[in-house]
């Protein structure tokens, strides 16, 4: 269910750090306690009907977060806590630090850095992309795709709803088309 008081999320602003271009125009979002997982059995199920209800289930997959810093030049994406707690760094080593917990949904737009610095174990999260865009995965530790993602970045296709409350959500205000 829907945590009607996240209905404001966190906006981020990152710039780019030199090897993580992050994104100049769109802010990254973050849904604090967006669902209550508390008494779910199956946490997975629950955020993956969102994110397919909201028309955010594209490629959706089932993992964690990398370790090492990591970007998509080519798409935007969200990602939901099922299960665990992490620190997570967005925006590249000028970024901020987060804290995840089960219920938190982040949406990145494309150029976003992140990286999974620890977690308490069992961290499971859901990830998924709009159905536009093309999936890829670039490192911050190579200036050849730093180069190519700020050629595409701007290019990416604006999403039609928000992952978590859908086509009047909150992102369709604050991404506003350029």
């Amino acid at each position: 269910m829907i945590n009607t008081t996240a209905i404001k999320p966190l906006t981020f602003h990152f710039t780019d750090d030199g090897a993580v271009p992050n994104n100049p125009r769109l802010p990254m979002l973050v849904y604090k306690n967006a669902l209550d997982l508390s008494q779910s059995r199956d946490p997975e199920g629950q955020i993956e009907k969102l994110f397919s209800d909201t028309g955010w289930g594209h490629g959706r997959w089932r993992n964690g977060i990398f370790p090492f810093t990591h970007y998509h030049a080519m798409i935007h994406e969200v990602l939901g806590i099922a299960r665990g707690s992490a620190r997570v760094r967005f925006g590249g080593d000028a970024g901020e630090v987060l804290e995840v917990h089960p219920g938190d949904v982040a949406v990145l737009p494309a150029g976003t850095g992140h990286q999974r610095l620890s977690d308490s174990g069992g961290l499971v999260v859901i990830g998924g992309y709009p159905p536009t865009g093309t999936y890829n995965l670039c490192r911050g530790d190579h200036p050849a795709d730093r180069i190519a993602a700020l050629k595409t970045i701007p290019h990416v296709p604006q999403p039609s709803g928000d992952p978590v409350m859908g086509r009047d959500g909150p992102l369709t205000a604050l991404w506003k088309p350029a």
